[in-house]
């Protein structure tokens, strides 16, 4: 049996699946990018959550994280571009995870470059994600 953390987080991993990207969740960065990209989801942090005393309920702004990378020679810029702008439309696509989330809320790209010595140069970003869910204890 999963906690609601997890489903949620299981359940945010297995949408980005349809990106054409290569999705991790919680993995180190490959050695070798392909051409579509990487989207690695980490968990986060659920934060101290706000308590209602009757019924009880924990409502938490749970910050998860998903890193886009790309590694191309050509078109590096579009193709982050891409990436980005394809998963911010799976995730307008369902803004509750199928009901298993209140809300789930994207915060911007801020982009960086990273050079790699004798290779193609990185464009990556953390884009910070916030997951709004309640429970019912903070450990089911």
């Amino acid at each position: 049996m999963l906690s609601s953390r997890e489903t949620i987080l299981a359940s945010l991993h297995g949408k980005l699946q349809v990106l054409d990207a290569l999705v991790l969740r919680n993995a180190v960065l490959p050695e070798r990018i392909g051409r579509e990209g990487v989207v690695i989801l980490r968990d986060g942090e659920p934060g101290t959550p706000e308590v209602t005393l009757s019924p009880l309920a924990y409502h938490y702004q749970h910050r998860a994280e998903i890193e886009v990378i790309v590694q191309v020679s050509e078109g590096r810029d579009a193709a982050f571009d891409w990436l980005v702008v394809s998963l911010g439309a799976v995730l307008a696509s369902d803004r509750t995870l199928c009901g298993q989330c209140d809300w789930v809320e994207p915060e911007a790209p801020q982009p960086v470059d990273l050079p790699i010595e004798g290779a193609s140069p990185l464009k990556a970003a953390i884009i910070p994600i916030v997951l709004y869910y309640t429970m019912a204890d903070p450990l089911a």
